[in-house]
């Protein structure tokens, strides 16, 4: 498998691959699109990142945004999209709380394959226009597929895990949420250098 010193999108391709997570054509019409760069040297964070380009992840975006319950929305509907059918996501609604001290408690409410599921949100700043990373990535780890992200015994174990990797000091950065069973979450680890939890 790859190393960090040396992570390109050919390695971040090769990888998910090697494992299982992509199809050889995915992984070359990845690389197709970004021809120009798929050969740089990629930090941790970008090459967390690249898990998006290649259908396995969802990240949160850090900066502001249009329209919470809206973006919300399309933030669970995209993430359920990786679990190819199996998890739907609908009636997405943000319970608005109470303002106080320039915070407002919102519910983040929605329903995952028809259950009603509930998220605790805390919003801040003029215009509550940015997610709750917390609220945002704790909504995406409930649509794994089988439902329950601590029971790997269904029929499919994967679920959307944390992933981790090195940070600057003083710098933002969009979460990543990719959709991984155990095996593929300790390989992605391993090839990646990256944390996944």
């Amino acid at each position: 498998m790859s190393n960090m010193s040396s992570m390109t999108y050919v390695g971040v391709g090769s990888v998910l691959e090697e494992i299982g997570m992509v199809p050889p054509e995915k992984v070359r019409s990845v690389l197709e699109e970004c021809a120009n760069y798929a050969h740089e040297a990629l930090d941790s964070y970008d090459t967390a990142r690249a898990l998006e380009d290649f259908g396995v992840a969802v990240s949160v975006h850090v900066g502001d945004i249009d329209n919470l319950e809206q973006d919300y929305a399309s933030l669970l509907e995209d993430a359920a999209a990786l679990t190819g059918g199996a998890v739907t996501v609908t009636d997405v609604t943000l319970h608005e709380g109470e303002e106080i001290g320039g915070s407002r408690d919102d519910v983040l409410e929605f329903a995952r394959n028809g259950r009603r599921v509930r998220v605790s949100a805390e919003h801040f700043g003029d215009g509550y226009d940015y997610f709750d990373q917390a609220a945002a990535c704790e909504a995406i780890a409930a649509l794994c597929p089988d439902g329950d992200f601590d029971d790997d015994s269904g029929d499919d174990s994967r679920a959307f895990r944390y992933v981790d990797f090195i940070r600057e000091e003083n710098e933002s950065y969009d979460s990543i949420m990719a959709l991984t069973t155990p095996a593929q979450a300790k390989a992605l680890a391993s090839g990646l250098g990256l944390t996944i939890e």
